[in-house]
């Protein structure tokens, strides 16, 4: 079992950037697949990225692509999401994800732990 707990959210102007990191807890987070999802009001909850074990490889959704950067220390078992550009659009509750699965997976199923969430208001 992996406890994941977010930080690093808060208010910022549109075109400014914020660092989330993501704490797991036990020996084993490091084997999990990790992903960052957010959820604005009133709306579904939606995928950012996604990073595999070892962090050699990270998908994106273009809604963030090249914007958004995932990485990982796994001797700290933690996992960052880097918001650089951000938009109005971008304001949501930002939850990290565990996926015990060999695959890099876009669904909101595909995750088994999940964190509290950290909220990111991006002014305009």
């Amino acid at each position: 079992q992996v406890q994941l707990v977010e930080s690093g959210g808060g208010l910022v102007q549109a075109g400014g950037s914020l660092r989330l990191s993501c704490a797991g807890s036990g020996r084993t987070f490091s084997r999990y697949i990790m992903g960052w999802f957010r959820q604005a009001p009133g709306k579904e909850r939606e995928f950012v990225g996604t990073i595999t074990t070892s962090g050699l490889t990270t998908y994106y959704p273009d809604s963030v692509k090249g914007r958004f950067t995932i990485s990982r220390d796994n001797a700290k078992n933690t996992v960052y999401l880097q918001m650089n550009s951000l938009k109005p659009e971008d304001t949501a509750v930002y939850y990290c994800a565990a996926n015990p699965s060999p695959t890099q997976e876009t669904y909101v199923s595909s995750y088994v732990y999940w964190g509290q969430g950290t909220q990111v208001t991006v002014s305009s």
